[in-house]
């Protein structure tokens, strides 16, 4: 017979979690900057230019995505004035519209200069010098990626795959896509956006429109400039 008393307590030894698994620090959470309301008269010509679009949708709450086009249009990113006009006009609550704005990575949550340049360094990009190019802007424009230059003209972009591997390195200006690049001719490119006379893209639209018009294309509106309404 046994002599072991089954009814003495059992302790573990519990070992710390692998550092893999350890609990990294909280997200800071994210909050919009810029405006909180609009003026009336931008108010009133961005809510004409609403209803024409929440129109298309048999549903009103489809139209957000256009939507925040439509007020990254008005100030060059999303602010809490443009989030706010999105969840008012869709009965929809400011939190509801920004976990869908946090999601998308073509809403900017800063100010963005004319010119958004991201440059490609993901794997066939990095081999033929993606790298090499997001260096050279760098040191070109004397910017970090993520920051833009001091007269507001160019915000530098280190993006995730462009889906163009066949025409790399990628170099993408307000989504339009400049093919086969170089460090020389990606600086030539960006010279050519500081003297406002921009090269036309390697495919797609003839001409190159400024931020702010590609996101109203991108709600489907004409390419007006936007800043006229500010």
């Amino acid at each position: 017979m046994s002599t072991t008393d089954n009814r003495e307590p059992v302790f573990l030894e519990v070992l710390a979690a692998p550092t893999q698994f350890a609990t990294s620090a909280p997200t800071p959470p994210i909050e919009f900057a810029g405006p909180a309301t609009y003026s009336d008269t931008v108010i009133s010509a961005l809510t004409d230019e609403a209803a024409e679009i929440i129109a298309r949708y048999p549903v009103p709450r489809s139209a957000l995505l256009p939507l925040l086009h439509l007020v990254q249009s008005q100030d060059g990113y999303l602010t809490r004035a443009g989030i706010t006009f999105c969840a008012d006009r869709l009965n929809l609550t400011a939190a509801q519209v920004a976990s869908v704005a946090t999601f998308y990575s073509m809403y900017r949550l800063n100010p963005t200069g004319e010119y958004l340049v991201g440059v490609c360094t993901n794997t066939l990009c990095a081999v033929l010098g993606g790298d090499e190019i997001l260096a050279a802007l760098t040191d070109h424009l004397g910017i970090a990626p993520g920051e833009t230059t001091a007269d507001g003209r160019i915000t530098l972009e280190h993006v995730e795959c462009n889906a163009a591997c066949d025409f790399a390195p990628v170099v993408m200006i307000n989504w339009e896509f400049y093919d086969n690049q170089t460090p020389f001719t990606a600086t030539g490119l960006v010279d050519h956006l500081r003297a406002d006379t921009p090269p036309s893209p390697s495919r797609g639209n003839p001409t190159l429109c400024s931020f702010r018009q590609t996101a109203r294309l991108l709600a489907g509106l004409s390419p007006t400039d936007a800043e006229a309404t500010s």
